[in-house]
């Protein structure tokens, strides 16, 4: 295990709007703040056809370039998430989020780096991590952007 310590700065309460893409929208925002390092916690409405990136799909050999499942959602779902936001090794926020959605009794989990579209609305909240050191670098094992303390 690695870790770091960091502090609590701002926090920004946020309503995305209907059609609005996570995580683009989460990212423009921190560059438009100039929040480097966070912590978000959404809730709310994914439209039909947003998608979520499930991994590989054997997950015992991970390698660069490897393709990647993704699911899309065929109808509407509610959906719950929490992530990560750390800049890249070229400063950029990169928003690492994984969201539950769910709807008729069913689930689908994964990281919405594949492009959630926001249906009607969506409350997330932003926390600012300051005094925090965090990077996400791209691991050549894996070709993952790893979070490195």
């Amino acid at each position: 295990m690695q870790y770091s310590q960091a502090r609590y700065g701002r926090i920004f309460l946020i309503r995305l709007e209907d059609g609005d893409l996570i995580p683009r929208e989460i990212e423009t925002l921190a560059k438009r703040e100039k929040v480097r390092h966070g912590v978000l916690f959404i809730l709310g409405g994914a439209d039909e056809g947003s998608r979520l990136m499930v991994g590989p799909e054997d997950g015992a050999d991970i390698k660069p370039g490897m393709p990647i499942m993704s699911r899309v959602l065929d109808q509407v779902h509610e959906s719950l998430g929490c992530g990560t936001l750390i800049p890249d090794q070229t400063g950029e926020p990169v928003l690492h989020l994984h969201l539950a959605c769910g709807r008729d009794g069913k689930t689908v989990a994964g990281c919405a780096r594949g492009g959630v579209v926001t249906w009607r609305y969506m409350e997330a909240v932003l926390l600012e991590l300051t005094q925090c050191s965090g990077q996400r670098v791209v691991d050549p094992e894996t070709g993952f952007g790893m979070l490195q303390p």
